[in-house]
């Protein structure tokens, strides 16, 4: 996991998805078994507020979110049922 600032997530965003707005995470496959995930701070206290989240406990989903994007899942009802039973296991 890198965590990382505002100016790097917009770079990233740009350069990967051509918009210019500063994503909260970005999750990145490398190969079937690896990836990164990026974690921006200050976008991530701002987004726990939006959700009635503790910037641990939203950064802690994030972090979960990413690892089941990595794993190839879209959003959708069988990701979210992957996430419900990871958050429960570690109290997210």
């Amino acid at each position: 996991m890198i965590v990382t600032n505002q100016a790097r997530m917009k770079r990233l965003n740009t350069i990967y998805r051509d918009k210019s707005p500063r994503p909260t995470y970005w999750s990145f496959p490398l190969s079937k078994n690896e990836g990164e995930i990026y974690i921006c701070p200050s976008e991530t206290k701002k987004e726990a507020k939006k959700f009635e989240r503790t910037y641990e406990n939203f950064f802690a989903y994030l972090f979960i979110h990413g690892c089941t994007h990595l794993k190839g899942h879209d959003h959708g009802a069988i990701m979210e049922s992957i996430e419900a039973r990871i958050r429960q296991k570690f109290g997210v």
